[in-house]
């Protein structure tokens, strides 16, 4: 399983700029896997607590069921300009956080009232897509791996 944190230590640059563009807005796009195979997109909203990129989501919500199924996901930031950092993607497996002490500990605050899904992802791949120049730049991260850097014209 790979963390926020082995995100960080095998690609600090990177995972710093990835960071700063989900921590640029409060709401984000998820992509999960709907019982048909077919892709589903809900907003969701993600926290840095711990090792972990964590998100969550209202009870029972759909979302949350396609997770509970099939935890294969990835999440958008919140589209920017280009050239304020760029647009970063991660994808990986949610694992659904049950374990009260746990859940309570990577709690925000922010949460909807009453009882709520949790999830940490387990990170499989993190993208950054940005324009130098005249170039569109994508740096891929996976577990690992690395990062490897691909310039098109």
């Amino acid at each position: 399983m790979a963390t926020w944190r082995q995100f960080e230590e095998e690609a600090a640059e990177l995972a710093a700029t990835v960071r700063e563009r989900f921590e640029a807005a409060k709401t984000h796009v998820l992509a999960t896997v709907r019982k048909d195979g077919s892709p589903r997109v809900s907003g969701s909203e993600v926290d840095f607590l711990g090792p972990d990129l964590s998100f969550g989501s209202m009870l029972g919500a759909v979302k949350a069921r396609d997770l509970r199924r099939d935890g294969r996901c990835a999440i958008h930031a919140h589209p920017a300009d280009p050239e304020n950092g760029g647009d970063a993607k991660v994808a990986g497996i949610a694992v659904e956080i049950t374990d009260p002490e746990e859940k309570k500990a990577l709690a925000t605050g922010e949460e909807p009232p009453g009882d709520f899904h949790s999830f940490r992802l387990d990170l499989r791949e993190a993208v950054l897509t940005s324009v130098e120049n005249d170039q569109l730049v994508i740096q891929v991260w996976r577990p690992g791996a690395g990062v490897r850097t691909t310039r098109r014209t």
